[in-house]
């Protein structure tokens, strides 16, 4: 399946959450949402199978709000313990502790001077994404689908506003196609170039380690990093992720259950979680 060919697919999805949601939690038989995505129940099956696997039914069960409860009930990732039990094993290209590196607290405070950060439109599997990247690795990854692009790229490059921007889709292609393919498992080809506060590096680092299916809680991620009291700067951390889903912040939910924020939008923070459910089922079963 193309890039675009799931950008399309996550449109309809987008569209089938907003659908579900308005239905107040009353599930929606196959005929009468494929109607509401203007499309036959055969294709919109077929849309379905294709982009996630399961069915319509299954998958509107995931994209519920109390879907986040269950995950944390049956999938809650103590971090501690996610690696050594093989949680991370059979993850996709971002669960595989992807090679990263940090930049220095000193290069930090000059908010990217002397950097060049080359930048590029992409599809994804969650609509079109901005990707930013150094020399060094992809050090952001943006989705417009809910904030629309000019907010996105904005957003992205006040984080470091002295750096120098190119764009050049070639110079991150290669990053960007082995990152979308849910099928990689070299990491080596992904590079990540994390820039950050100290503290929101180590947060981060945190993040790398939850399972892909698998959720937190923003209390488990500040025991990790030997903070336990620092839950609210945690999750300020969190929201601060440049690099979304590659670094899975969409996996940190609050203590009730309950979804939390997400920078990029709930609905799309809701796919990711959807896809992810998804896919972990998909695995189990073959």
């Amino acid at each position: 399946m193309t890039r675009s060919e799931d950008s399309y697919h996550y449109n309809v999805i987008r569209r089938a959450i907003d659908e579900i949601d308005a239905s107040g939690g009353e599930p929606l038989a196959l005929d009468a949402l494929a109607a509401k995505m203007d499309m036959s129940p055969a294709h919109f099956q077929r849309v379905f199978s294709r982009w996630v696997g399961v069915s319509p039914k299954r998958y509107q069960q995931f994209l519920t709000l109390g879907h986040a409860k269950i995950l944390l009930a049956e999938r809650f990732s103590t971090l501690e313990t996610a690696q050594s039990v093989g949680l991370s094993g059979q993850g996709r290209l971002h669960d595989l502790f992807l090679r990263w590196e940090a930049m220095s607290p000193g290069e930090y405070a000059k908010k990217g001077e002397g950097l060049i950060i080359y930048w590029g439109w992409f599809d994804s599997p969650f609509g079109k994404s901005l990707v930013m990247g150094t020399d060094r690795g992809i050090c952001g990854i943006g989705f417009a689908e809910e904030t629309g692009p000019d907010v996105a790229f904005q957003d992205l490059i006040s984080r470091w506003p002295n750096a120098t921007y190119v764009e050049s889709l070639d110079r991150l292609r290669d990053w960007v196609l082995a990152a979308y393919d849910p099928k990689s498992t070299q990491a080596d080809k992904t590079p990540l170039h994390l820039i950050g506060s100290p503290l929101q590096i180590k947060v981060w680092e945190a993040l790398l380690s939850i399972p892909s299916g698998h959720v937190t809680t923003y209390g488990q991620i500040a025991e990790k990093i030997g903070q336990p009291r620092a839950v609210r700067a945690v999750g300020t951390a969190v929201g601060r992720n440049p690099i979304s889903w590659l670094i899975p912040c969409h996996r940190a939910l609050r203590k009730s259950g309950a979804l939390g924020g997400y920078h990029w939008g709930l609905p799309v923070k809701r796919a990711l979680l959807a896809w992810e459910s998804a896919e972990l089922e998909q695995a189990e079963i073959s």
